[in-house]
């Protein structure tokens, strides 16, 4: 793989895996504004998904590992798939009864997170990823 191209998969790797670990971190652990395992579980208790407090520490579990590990470029394909069933998830109970505009609070974010976390696992980490010195 070219240097500009692995440099790119980088760029997006990091900026996409480092902001979904972020946000796992937000309902773990309160962490960047978020409101912990707790408060998220009762939301999540709010819009159905039940139990919530359960529920709240898978979405964070995989939020945080899945975006650790797409940052990383370790075990790549797995940690894409990751963010693409956690973004199908957000878009079904959450953003998809609002349309497509985020502004609305609709699925565009979460669209393009999913489509960056299949692409990613369908090329590749790139050279710039623990994938390429492990495997």
């Amino acid at each position: 793989m070219s240097l500009l191209a692995s440099t790119g998969l980088l760029i997006i790797r990091l900026v996409i895996g480092l902001s979904f670990a972020a946000h796992g971190a937000q309902k773990l652990f309160g962490w960047f504004g978020g409101h912990g395992l707790k408060a998220t579980g009762g939301f999540f208790d709010s819009i159905g998904i039940k139990p919530g407090y359960t529920m709240a520490l898978v979405a964070g579990l995989a939020e945080f590992a899945g975006g650790l590990l797409f940052a990383l470029g370790l075990l790549t394909p797995a940690a894409g798939i990751i963010i693409a069933v956690t973004m199908i998830g957000a878009i079904v109970k959450v953003h998809g009864p609002n349309g497509f505009w985020s502004t609305e609070g609709g699925y565009e974010y979460n669209l393009m997170l999913l489509a960056a976390g299949i692409g990613i696992a369908f090329i590749g980490a790139g050279s710039f990823s623990l994938d390429a010195v492990i495997f």
